[in-house]
């Protein structure tokens, strides 16, 4: 990756976090903390990178999806849970994040708390919480998985809709090698008649014929990555005609083996075909990269700061914030962009 372009501060710039999952948003020093409260022993692989605190080597989608399941094993309580949440959106808030939309899988944490309502209404109800600490809106997205039956997913769904509101949107994330798209077509129509954004995963792992899949079956308003769209300029343009939006994380993209570097997502070729796009951190335990880092990353591939603040204005513009939150942060891009870039003390 080239050096570091100056210019204006990325932190400061106001965004939205449109694809962060719940596990995946741990700070490494609280997976530490919280496995050695419960004596247990994390991968070696996992515990050197959270240490190192660094990007990881790329790791393929088996070695990551061991690493997350570790992870998850330390979220067996309602303190857990409340502290996953909390954190994530005070660390949203330290980058400049006004907009926070969390995706949880509620199925992994109810056992240990007395079911599947239970789980996602104590994400909930933390979500409130540290939004009004923190200034935050915060958003929860309930996500099915690849991994299971399409009936847990209705089942998913139709819990979503009983949230609808501060639930905002209904995923399907894991392995998109996994199952099959169509099965999971009425979950689907379940959460858009509740009136929730259909925000599935698609276009990372597999290309273009997958991504036809998805939007011909779950209807997206946003297409988790997409970033595969960039093979076929025919699907590009169905996608921007739809105005569909694409969730764009390069740093998971290059661990995972999508791209060979994070700097290498088609982010330009997206820009240019008028894809509305959001910059997300997908999982930053386990990629070691957090969301100004991403931004950073389309600074390094020649983006100016006018192409950066109209990034993070479509991402404000694709969320489901509130009337009021939207004009609050495009007002502050606005003001990011008017005022001067800093002097080179050099």
């Amino acid at each position: 990756m080239t050096a570091a372009i100056a210019g204006r501060d990325l932190v400061a710039l106001p965004k939205a976090h449109l694809h962060l999952h719940f596990t995946g948003s741990m700070r490494p020093s609280t997976l530490v903390e919280m496995a050695a409260e419960r004596g247990i022993r994390l991968p070696r692989s996992l515990t050197d990178d959270v240490a190192l605190q660094v990007e990881p080597t790329r790791r393929g989608w088996f070695r990551f999806q061991r690493q997350y399941d570790a992870a998850r094993a330390v979220v067996d309580s309602e303190a857990a849970m409340r502290r996953i949440v909390d954190e994530a959106a005070r660390d949203d808030a330290a980058e400049g994040s006004g907009r926070l939309e969390l995706q949880v899988d509620p199925t992994s944490y109810a056992p240990f708390v007395g079911g599947l309502t239970p789980a996602l209404e104590i994400v909930l109800d933390q979500a409130a919480r540290s939004e009004q600490e923190t200034g935050v809106s915060i958003g929860i997205i309930v996500a099915a998985s690849r991994t299971r039956h399409p009936l847990d997913a209705r089942t998913l769904a139709r819990l979503a809709a009983l949230h609808a509101g501060r639930v905002i949107g209904f995923g399907l994330s894991n392995d998109e090698r996994r199952g099959t798209t169509a099965d999971y077509e009425p979950a689907f129509r379940i959460a858009r008649e509740a009136g929730l954004l259909s925000v599935p995963h698609g276009g990372e792992l597999l290309g273009p014929a997958h991504i036809e899949d998805v939007l011909d079956h779950l209807a997206p308003s946003r297409l988790g990555h997409g970033v595969r769209s960039a093979d076929d300029p025919a699907l590009l343009a169905r996608i921007v005609d739809a105005g569909i939006g694409l969730e764009v994380c390069p740093a998971s993209n290059a661990s995972l083996g999508v791209v060979d570097d994070a700097a290498d997502v088609p982010l330009r070729q997206l820009l240019d075909a008028g894809a509305q796009i959001a910059l997300g951190a997908d999982d930053p335990l386990l990629f070691g990269s957090r969301l100004v880092q991403q931004y950073e990353t389309a600074r390094d591939i020649g983006l100016s700061d006018t192409e950066l603040a109209h990034l993070a204005a479509d991402s404000i513009r694709i969320s489901a914030a509130d009337a009021a939150t939207r004009q609050r942060l495009l007002d502050g891009v606005r003001d990011w962009l008017a005022a001067p870039v800093p002097r080179d003390p050099a």
